[in-house]
């Protein structure tokens, strides 16, 4: 049987700071893409809304789940860094408990 070989993934590189977001924003050509809102669809009154405001409408809900969803996982990656140091605290008092112990057997 040949062993699998541990993939080493890469570290996520740090964000950028508020500095480096404005100074992109600002170096932003006014054409470009990102800053280009597209048309709104002329509509007459007492028509319903056709596919393309349907489909607006769902991309905005699953916008709103995915802000909601890393939200939650904001909030779960601090909790488990706290349980995280708890664990790191109560590993060094059972290392310390366990080298008193041998102090005492010997």
């Amino acid at each position: 049987m040949s062993a699998k070989a541990k993939r080493v993934l890469p570290t996520r590189p740090e964000p950028p700071t508020v500095e480096q977001i404005l100074s992109d924003v600002r170096g932003a050509h006014p054409t470009d893409p990102v800053f280009l809102l597209p048309a709104e669809p002329q509509r007459e009154p007492g028509v319903c809304p056709g596919p393309a405001a349907e489909q607006t409408e769902r991309l905005y809900r699953q916008s709103r789940s995915y802000v909601e969803m890393h939200r939650w996982l904001e909030g779960s990656r601090e909790r488990l860094r706290e349980q995280r140091q708890e664990l790191q605290r109560t590993g060094e008092a059972l290392e310390s408990s366990i080298a008193d112990m041998r102090l005492r057997a010997l």
